[in-house]
């Protein structure tokens, strides 16, 4: 059954990933370690608890965080992690959530950083019960924001690293500890697509989360890391509003298997054939005219580099967006990272690609930018239109 061909059998389309560790893409390729480690715990029972003790040590060993455990994503880190800052041990309070009587309910963000994964990064504080408080504006975040936001009701405050943050004007993490912790308010990092596993401890953080299936390459999960009593106090919400976001014994001992492949892999050897996917892109568009490529780095200082791919539509006969959404039509479907092509750019990320999909992606830009070239008229429908059909799409669902 190993040869198989999971995605004929059901029906889905043979996806390649340019776009990067997406979640609606499935995050990312799980690595061998992962899928035969998550094979051999499934026929067994083990005592969960004792299993994320374990877990626990292989996270404080990674990230060197006193300790941390297993949920079901970054996203529920967010909220459990949240919810142990305002109940600290209390299991009266746990189980009263999302009722905050009594307890300090105020957690501060700011307003840059209030961006969309998915879904709100605020909501995933609101589900707590708690009052997300926005300090600055969208572009911009000052010292005496933060001061004066701290009062008597806060209970932490969240830090999001993330390409979608607006990245300028807004307070860097060791400055917002640092404010955060001379008014004794603990600081939760979201930090779930970041290589770094142990900066944003030693740049101020008090607990960090990050994805287990991005990066990574594990299952579907998210990791808790930071201080004993921290840690304690998020995972005791498993009793409470985290037990809809528990993961299985697979999820916990797949990270476990994740973290200790990331500890022996060859990271330099990746960059390099990243690299030479880039190269590869830019030279197979260096042939097209209103089409400009250039390599970019990533904008959180992950060790990894992306092509960012310009249209001039005047000149190329198509706008960038239309050339992603030609490319994900096409046969195989090439699924570009398209964020911010309303600027008539996307990126082509190089971290998700099976061997000799690299060449897949040269062909399938070739091909779309010659049918446009070939065009008599610019291929350039609305914007708004193509917006409009995602979240239609989405109201589709099943059908």
């Amino acid at each position: 059954m190993t040869n198989v061909n999971i995605r004929n059998m059901l029906g889905l389309r043979e996806v390649v990933n340019v776009s990067g560790t997406m979640t609606g893409l499935g995050a990312s390729i799980a690595v061998p370690e992962v899928a035969e480690a998550m094979s051999r715990i499934l026929p067994q029972f083990v005592e969960i608890n004792d299993l994320q003790r374990r877990a626990s040590a292989v996270i404080a060993r990674l990230t060197g965080a006193e300790a941390g455990f297993v949920t079901a994503s970054c996203s529920a880190g967010i909220t459990l992690a949240v919810a142990g800052c305002m109940t600290q041990d209390n299991l009266a309070a746990i189980e009263r959530l999302p009722d905050t009587t009594g307890l300090k309910n105020e957690i501060i963000v700011q307003m840059g950083h209030v961006v969309s994964y998915g879904a709100p990064v605020d909501q995933a504080i609101r589900i707590t019960g708690a009052k997300p408080v926005l300090i600055g504006q969208a572009t911009s975040a000052f010292e005496h924001h933060l001061e004066g936001a701290i009062n008597e009701r806060t209970a932490a405050a969240v830090y999001v690293v993330s390409h979608h943050v607006v990245n300028y004007g807004l307070l860097e993490l060791t400055r917002f500890a640092e404010i955060c912790h001379e008014r004794n308010v603990p600081v939760i990092v979201d930090a779930a697509s970041e290589y770094d596993l142990r900066g944003f401890l030693e740049a101020g953080a008090d607990v960090v989360l990050y994805s287990g299936h991005k990066f990574l390459g594990g299952p579907t999960s998210g990791i808790v890391a930071g201080p004993k009593e921290m840690v304690r106090n998020t995972f005791l919400q498993n009793a409470g509003i985290g037990r809809g976001m528990k993961v299985g014994k697979e999820s916990i001992y797949g990270v476990m298997a994740a973290l200790e492949a990331w500890e022996r892999r060859d990271h330099a050897a990746i960059r390099a054939r990243e690299k030479s996917y880039l190269d590869l892109w830019r030279e197979a568009l260096g042939a097209y005219g209103g089409v400009s490529a250039v390599i970019e780095a990533d904008p959180t200082h992950n060790p990894l580099d992306r092509l960012r791919v310009t249209i001039d539509p005047t000149v190329a006969h198509i706008t960038a967006w239309d050339l992603v959404d030609a490319l994900a039509r096409g046969n195989p479907p090439v699924i570009a990272r398209d964020h911010e092509v309303e600027h008539h750019y996307f990126y082509l990320d190089p971290c998700n690609l099976h061997p000799g999909q690299e060449e897949v992606v040269a062909k399938r830009l070739g091909e779309e930018l010659d049918k446009a070239r070939a065009s008599n008229e610019i291929i350039a429908t609305s914007l708004s239109d193509r917006n409009r059909r995602r979240f239609d799409t989405l109201r589709r669902w099943p059908d």
